[in-house]
């Protein structure tokens, strides 16, 4: 979208009365700016709150609350949206073939952390 159009859109909602003088003024001002630039020797921050199929595998954590062995089905729920028994019943139908699902439970058993109570803290 062109520069023109957004500030086509932005003049719009502002006579609509969807934005105040204040917010018209910061979204113009943002507008011109144009996107954040980086310097070359800083790295731009990451942000904590990020989706994303890295962002879900590292969060990965076997639950406290939602357990019946271990707490894997239900750490898989708390980051796919998926109920965790739906994840069990997905371990229990792939252990005919060739005990994959077995394995596979006992592997992220092993290797996943359990939940923590406080977050884990980087200083």
């Amino acid at each position: 979208m062109s520069l023109s159009n957004e500030f086509e859109r932005l003049a719009d909602l502002h006579q609509a009365g969807q934005l105040t003088d204040d917010e018209f003024a910061r979204a113009k001002a943002r507008l011109l700016d144009g996107p954040p630039s980086f310097k070359p020797d800083e790295a731009p921050r990451r942000q904590p709150q990020g989706g994303g199929l890295g962002h879900a595998i590292n969060g990965l954590q076997r639950s406290r609350d939602e357990r019946w062995l271990g707490g894997v089905c239900g750490g898989l729920a708390q980051i796919s949206g998926l109920a965790a028994w739906i994840w069990r019943l997905i371990f229990i139908a792939s252990i005919p073939c060739h005990g994959i699902g077995l394995i596979a439970y006992l592997i992220l058993w092993v290797l996943v952390p359990e939940e923590r109570d406080e977050p884990l803290r980087l200083n």
